[in-house]
Order: structure tokens, then C-alpha cells, then sequence
């Protein structure tokens, strides 16, 4: 076969991969043991950081089990075994543990490495392919990650065996939040710059409008009330009565109301469509919190009002947008 002509297999190429590296993915069901559940109780119970380290193709995939471990809950870093010897070793401490990949088990640079951890008695999770490795040897609890077979062609470039040690860094964090009970809040205060984060951080306070709400008594005319609730250009018009919110009427009041009396519609007042029980929350209220309040009640506006429904502002679908 000529170059052109593995060219147009490019998408069988693809599903070849993608299928090898999903057959060694759901393999390490079967590999997980009472190694993987003590060294969850050793990352659970650490009172200092875990470090992660690892060489090469192991290390880039350390340092993205790392980033994730931090992000959810669970402090640590990556170190490379290289820079140990520079100086690094100083940011370890015997309260910590130690994370460390390799996927022979045999790594020289990394067995270098072990010694040092060891003699600050610091527990080590190793993860390898060869339960028999001498990192598995010298390991507190060693998490075998076993592929058949890289999806390399050649069976040589880490591939399969990269994929599979991602996944069982991922099953640690995931395991660990379930055990901490991590929840989104606290996702969202590891991630305070993302959108998760300010859905989950930013208050009603926040994002309200609290200038020129058009403000419709409840013996308005709807006439009139037409009017104000354009003018405020939220759709919507509040009715307050002794500094307190008592009713709501939308531009879908409006309208229904238009086709149900027709000409007659210009006799009735705001307290005849009005919503007597409109939605309200506290200017703390968090925008994840409102946002579920809209979707739950298929409304698109909430009113922000204090404890003695005396009104402060209003959150629209919009404001609730990052």
C-alpha cells in the first residue's frame, strides 16, 4: 500500500487506536485490588501534600493526575526525580506522600529518587505495569496499570499504556472526592476564575439590576402598566405596596390578558393578572442557586428582595450569562 492509498484509511487508523486504547482502559477494572483501596486511605489521610513524580511520558501524565488531584480537593504537585537532586527535595516533608509512575517499574532515575523517600519514611504509591518492579518492591501500596498492548503499530510509542495510567490517576481523584463528599462549591473555590466558578461564587447582589425598575401599582390600568413594563425593558413590572413586594405581572400577563378580555382589556388593573407569589431571593443567593430556581419553575426573572420582601433588586435569565 502506497502512501495515497494510507491515506484514504486514515478514520480506520483512528478507530483502531481509539478501540485498543478503550479495550485497555476497561482492563484495569480487573487489575484494581486492595492496593488501590490502601492507597486511598493513604492520600485520604495525608496530612501534607502528595507529591507526584514520574519521567518522560510518565511524567507528563504525573503532571496531569496532579493538577487534577489539586482540583479537587486533594493538595499536591508534580516533581520531576531529575530536579530532586537540584534542590527540590526541600519541599518535602514526612507528612506528605508520594505518587510515583513509571511504566516499567524500573525507571533509573526514578529508583534514584526512592532512597531519599524512603529514608524520610515517606509512604510511596507506586504505579507500574510489573507488580513484581522494584517500584512495586519498595512501594507502600503499588496500583498495577497492565496493558496488552500499545496501540502503537509498532507497539512501541506510549500509547495505550499512557491512556490507561491516566485513567487510573483519574479513578484515585474521582475515589477521593467521593470520599471528602467534595461538592461543586468547592470545585468552584479551586476553580474561581472558570464558570463553574463564578456560577457558583457570584451572588444575586452581584448581577442585579437595581436602578429604574419600573414599579406598577396594583390599581394601575394595564394601559398604563404597558407602558412602564416597555419603559423598563426587563418584561416585567413589580407591584409594592407598604415598601413590600405583593405581585408581578409579566409581558406573557400582558398579552394573555389582551386575548382573554380584547377590548375590554383597558378596564382591568394590575391586580388582576398579577402573580401574588413571585419568585424572591436573598441578595446572597448564588447564581447556580437562581439559575436551578428558573429552570425548576420555567421562569426567566427572579426578584432580589431582603427579609421583609422589601424589593432590591432584579435577576433575569441574561444576567445569570458568563
Amino acid at each position: 500500500m502506497n502512501c495515497e492509498e494510507r491515506l484514504k484509511c486514515v478514520r480506520d487508523y483512528a478507530i483502531q487506536c481509539i478501540t485498543e486504547e478503550t479495550k485497555s482502559t476497561l482492563a484495569l477494572i480487573d487489575q484494581l485490588d486492595e492496593n488501590f483501596d490502601k492507597a486511598i486511605d493513604l492520600m485520604f489521610h495525608c496530612k501534607g501534600k502528595i507529591i507526584v513524580t514520574g519521567v518522560g511520558k510518565s511524567g507528563n501524565i504525573g503532571a496531569k493526575i496532579a493538577a487534577t488531584l489539586s482540583s479537587t480537593g486533594t493538595p499536591a504537585f508534580f516533581v520531576n526525580p531529575l530536579d530532586v537532586y537540584h534542590g527540590d527535595l526541600g519541599v518535602m516533608t514526612k507528612d506528605d506522600v508520594v505518587l510515583a509512575l513509571s511504566n516499567s517499574g524500573q525507571t533509573d532515575e526514578l529508583l534514584r529518587f526512592i532512597p531519599m523517600v524512603l529514608h524520610m519514611d515517606i509512604p510511596i504509591i507506586g504505579m507500574s505495569a510489573n507488580p513484581k518492579s522494584l517500584l512495586a518492591k519498595y512501594s507502600t501500596a503499588h496500583i498495577k496499570v497492565w496493558v496488552e498492548k500499545e496501540a502503537c503499530p509498532l507497539n512501541l510509542a506510549p500509547t495505550s499504556s499512557t491512556t490507561a495510567a491516566l485513567v487510573m490517576g483519574d479513578a484515585l481523584a474521582i475515589a477521593l472526592m467521593q470520599v471528602r463528599n467534595f461538592k461543586p462549591r468547592d470545585f468552584a473555590q479551586f476553580h474561581p476564575g472558570g464558570e463553574l466558578g463564578k456560577r457558583l461564587l457570584t451572588t444575586a447582589q452581584d448581577v442585579m439590576r437595581s436602578e429604574e425598575l419600573p414599579i406598577v401599582p396594583k390599581e394601575m390600568h394595564l394601559g398604563q402598566a404597558i407602558i412602564l413594563v416597555s419603559k423598563g425593558k426587563l418584561g416585567l413590572g413589580v407591584s409594592i405596596e407598604n415598601d413590600q413586594v405583593i405581585g408581578l405581572i409579566t409581558d406573557g400577563d400582558i398579552r394573555r390578558a389582551m386575548e382573554k378580555w380584547q377590548a375590554e382589556f383597558f378596564d382591568h388593573t394590575v391586580s388582576d393578572i398579577m402573580t401574588r407569589n413571585p419568585k424572591m431571593v436573598l441578595p446572597s443567593t448564588k447564581i447556580a442557586d437562581i439559575q436551578k430556581i428558573m429552570q425548576d419553575n420555567k421562569v426567566h426573572t427572579v426578584l432580589v428582595c431582603d427579609e421583609n420582601k422589601k424589593l432590591l433588586g432584579v435577576v433575569d435569565h441574561y444576567s445569570c450569562m458568563f
